[in-house]
This record gives structure tokens, C-alpha cells and sequence, in this order.
């Protein structure tokens, strides 16, 4: 009995297969069809089959998107992947793949994912935040990802900056319609995109954090701005639901600095004497969302199931 998961990201599609354990077999990646619907539905396919071509065998299918399927309309909304919004993703690919398939948020992905058996094992309530392409979030309550009646539980990302300043104001363009979203402050672009703005310089967020912990001043003040501003975001989220662990994943997710300074960043914004809940990074790195695609599936829910 195999299951596989899916992780589509802005600029990589990730499939992994599980066996019935959750003990991973194979893990694939390949470049994700930007702005191509059709692309992207014939990668998938693809992906799926060149993993099941290796295992020898037919396995169900969870697939994490940077959005969710509408309760209202059964499509794609709020996609920072925006070709996929407006789209029955779930439908189209369980005609292409010739089986139904399980597409939910890949913040809750990696929320399930790291509550299970990673950074937030043992806790209750852990809050998850992809901070990659775009700025995702996810919430698991004792095993159970939340994602609410409107399909949006968890969503940090499309709120605003809190406590901005004045040169903050109004805040770049959320591909949303808004105008300072979290999500256009701490992604990976937002942070190149800061960083161009103050200095001139076009730097990747990788390397801006390279040059940082080198020394490069420059670098450095766009990692304090960054710190500040996640450290405000999460100081919402603890005011609003106090979880027993924060998770971070995605790439931004990869700098260590993050770990020893977000805790002090967050205490300064949140609305409590003592602040001690641990900010962790994914046990399961990048990969943790596609874990928790496949979980989407139990193993007793296979079709070959005894």
C-alpha cells in the first residue's frame, strides 16, 4: 500500500511516496509550470506516474496547493499560484489520474506533517508558517489540521503587517487587490523586493541571509526589518490562538538566525507577561508539506486495503 504526496510550489513540484508506516521510498522533484493550468495538471500526472512506474504499484494521491478548493464553489481561490485560481484542480486531476484525489492547503500539509511526528510532536495546538514564494499558515488541534468553514483557517498571510510603521504605509501590492499584506513583506521575493528598495542592489533571500551572516551591513539591516516584521506577524497569531509551538518552513525557513532572534521579536508584540513558547523549524525541512500531502490518505482508506 503506497500513498503519494504532492507538493506544488511556485517554482518546484515535489511528489514523495509513503508506504504504510509513513516511512518515505522515493522523493522526486521537477520545475513547476508556471502560469500554465494545463501545464501544471500534465506535471502532476506526470510526477505520479514516473513514481508509480518506480514502486511497481498504484498508490492514492493528496497534493498540496498555495491555496484552497472553495466549500462554495468547489475551485481553486486564493492561490498566490494564480493560474490555478478559478480552476476544479481536485476534479481535473482525478480525471488525469483516473482516481479521486485530496488537495488541501500546503501550510496545513506541513502543519499535519511536523504535528505528527516533527517540530510540533506532542503538542496540541501548533501553528505552522510556509515562509517561501509566498507566506502561508496552518493550524493542527490535537492531530486535526483546522481549516474552518470558509476554507481559509490559518491564513496570517493576507492579513496586514501589524503595528506598521510610517514608512511601512500603505505597503506594496498583494497579488490579493490589498496593499500590505504579511505575505508582501515576508516572503522570499518581499525580502529581495526590501532589500532592492532600500539599497538597490537585486540579491536572491538566500543570499541576502549569505551575506548577512558574512558581515555585509547592508544585508544585515534587511534581516533586522525581516525579524522585526515576522516577530510582529507571529506576536498576532500568539495574541489570537497561543499555540504550544510555532513551526517554520519554506526557504526562509533555512536561516538559523531566525531560531535565536524571533523569540525576543515576538515577546516585544505580544500581549503577556512571559512569553516561552518555542519558534522551530521543520524536522522535515522543505519536504514536510509533501509528507503531509500524503497523509491526506490513511492507510486504511487504500483501495487495496484488507
Amino acid at each position: 500500500m503506497f500513498r503519494i504526496g504532492i507538493d506544488l510550489g511556485g517554482t518546484k513540484t515535489e511528489g514523495i511516496v509513503l508506504d504504510r508506516d509513513g516511512a518515505a521510498l522515493l522523493r522526486r522533484r521537477v520545475p513547476s509550470a508556471r502560469d500554465d493550468y494545463a501545464g501544471t495538471l500534465a506535471t502532476i500526472a506526470a510526477l505520479v506516474q514516473a513514481l508509480e512506474s518506480e514502486i511497481g504499484g498504484r498508490a492514492t494521491v493528496g497534493v498540496g496547493i498555495p491555496g484552497a478548493i472553495s466549500p462554495a464553489t468547489g475551485l481553486v481561490k486564493n492561490a498566490n499560484s494564480t493560474w490555478l485560481i478559478g480552476h476544479p484542480l481536485d476534479r481535473d486531476l482525478s480525471a488525469a489520474l483516473g482516481r479521486p484525489v485530496r488537495v488541501e492547503n500546503d501550510a496545513n500539509c506541513l502543519a499535519v506533517s511536523e504535528a505528527a511526528d516533527g517540530a510540533g510532536a506532542g503538542c496540541g495546538v501548533v501553528f505552522a508558517a510556509i515562509l517561501g514564494t509566498g507566506c502561508g499558515g496552518g493550524i493542527v488541534v490535537h492531530g486535526r489540521p483546522l481549516s474552518g468553514r470558509n476554507a481559509i483557517g490559518g491564513e496570517w498571510g493576507h492579513n496586514p503587517l501589524p503595528w506598521p510603521t510610517d514608512a511601512e504605509r500603505p505597503g506594496p501590492a498583494c497579488y490579493c487587490g490589498r496593499l500590505g499584506c504579511l505575505e508582501t513583506h515576508l516572503s522570499g521575493p518581499a525580502v529581495a523586493a526590501d532589500h532592492k528598495t532600500v539599497t538597490g542592489e537585486t540579491l536572491t533571500a538566500h543570499a541576502i541571509i549569505t551575506r548577512a551572516s558574512e558581515g555585509d551591513a547592508a544585508c544585515a539591516a534587511t534581516i533586522d526589518r525581516l525579524v522585526d516584521r515576522l516577530g510582529r506577524g507571529l506576536a498576532s497569531v500568539v495574541n489570537l490562538l497561543d499555540p504550544d509551538a510555532i513551526v517554520l518552513g519554506g526557504g526562509l525557513s533555512n536561516a538559523a538566525i531566525l531560531y535565536d532572534r524571533l523569540p525576543a521579536a515576538i515577546a516585544r508584540w505580544a500581549f503577556t507577561d512571559r512569553f516561552d513558547t518555542p519558534v522551530r523549524q521543520a524536522v522535515h525541512g522543505d519536504s514536510s508539506g509533501v509528507r503531509g500531502a500524503a497523509w491526506l490518505w490513511r492507510p486504511e482508506e487504500h483501495p487495496d486495503a484488507a
